[in-house]
């Protein structure tokens, strides 16, 4: 997430310390983090105080081991913000060992190794989640069913209560009278690619209970409140629109021109920008203000390159979603994306 600054004058400007950024992040996470315990239950919130705790306790550790006081680096709240995006990327019923691994790898590793907050190259959230997404495939894939009446009626599903959600993390149990084939269910991402590799024509995948107005059953309005927390981040000016706007505009450009060429095959524009985490990605991920590109052009690069990535993994690769994977491999690219994209100075030529 980048910082921004609220201007009172042409000289002078009132900077967002650290933890105010962080604290109108976890604010502006509230719309979608609502649509997702209403659409997937109380393992969502269970996830989220989870991976709070281990993060806060992780990097208190780390700072202990170096030699520094913990309280400082607690107290910004990006391990919190870290915590909350990485749960929210995992399924709600993850086994808590595994969201202790994640947050690990994400605080020690990812973010602590190198030189802590301000130095690490790559989003921790998303290293976690992918390390364990690469690690344990079938436990970071497994989501429940979307509550919705038509979609539990069409598969013969149940919800969790908030007991058993914690059972379930917690010891691997489930209530006797509740099977595993009764919580389970392919994502509409998941279901748009194993229809399509069995050569089912779009008009029949889109008439499917998992497929919503303009996205997948519930994974549209999950995306709408992250979308309505991104606009309030750009309002308060903690974020800029270069971003968000490239990522979301190149993704749908891409699954536009797919789409116009042969609609048989290719899903609308408008079901790639609310299924899946395209919004979280966009307004919550990708601007990460360290391991993002920092210029004005180069953020327009860099967005829409990890809108490029994400269609490509979705259509052709392995995974049904890549918002992580776009993110990390652009991070990656950053530093080089703003060598080529430097402003020129003032009274100077432009860079050959």
């Amino acid at each position: 997430m980048m910082a921004g600054s609220l201007t009172s004058s042409p000289h002078s400007a009132r900077v967002y310390r650290v933890d105010q950024v962080m604290l109108q992040v976890c604010l502006a996470l509230i719309p979608g983090t609502i649509a997702m315990v209403w659409f997937f239950g109380w393992g969502v919130l269970i996830n989220m105080a989870l991976a709070s705790v281990f993060a806060v306790g992780a990097e208190a550790l780390v700072m202990k081991a170096r030699g520094r006081p913990a309280l400082p680096a607690i107290s910004d709240l990006s391990a919190i913000v870290t915590a909350l995006l990485f749960a929210i990327t995992v399924p709600p019923t993850l086994p808590w060992w595994l969201t202790l691994l994640g947050i690990l790898f994400a605080i020690v590793i990812v973010k602590q190794l190198y030189g802590g907050i301000g130095y690490n190259p790559f989003n921790p959230a998303m290293a976690g989640y992918v390390f364990l997404l690469i690690s344990y495939p079938v436990a970071t894939t497994s989501w429940l069913p979307a509550d919705v009446p038509t979609l539990l009626e069409a598969k013969d599903l149940v919800h969790l209560s908030f007991v058993d959600s914690a059972r379930l993390i917690f010891t691997g149990a489930l209530p006797p009278e509740i099977t595993w084939d009764a919580i389970s269910a392919a994502t509409p991402l998941d279901d748009l690619r194993t229809r399509l590799d069995e050569n089912v024509l779009m008009g029949e995948i889109s008439q499917s209970p998992l497929w919503g107005f303009v996205g997948g059953q519930g994974w549209e309005w999950v995306g709408l409140g992250f979308l309505l927390g991104g606009l309030y981040l750009l309002f308060i000016r903690v974020i800029s629109w270069h971003i968000p706007v490239s990522l979301l505009g190149s993704l749908a450009v891409m699954a536009g021109l797919f789409w116009l060429f042969d609609p048989n095959h290719f899903p609308a524009p408008w079901f790639h920008l609310f299924t899946g985490g395209a919004m979280l990605g966009a307004f919550f991920i990708a601007t990460d203000p360290v391991s993002a590109a920092t210029t004005k052009r180069g953020q327009l690069v860099f967005g829409a390159l990890i809108g490029v990535v994400v269609f490509v993994i979705r259509t052709w690769g392995g995974y049904p979603d890549a918002i992580a994977f776009g993110v990390l491999l652009l991070n990656i690219a950053a530093p080089t994306i703003d060598h080529y994209t430097q402003p020129r100075v003032f009274g100077h030529g432009r860079r050959t």
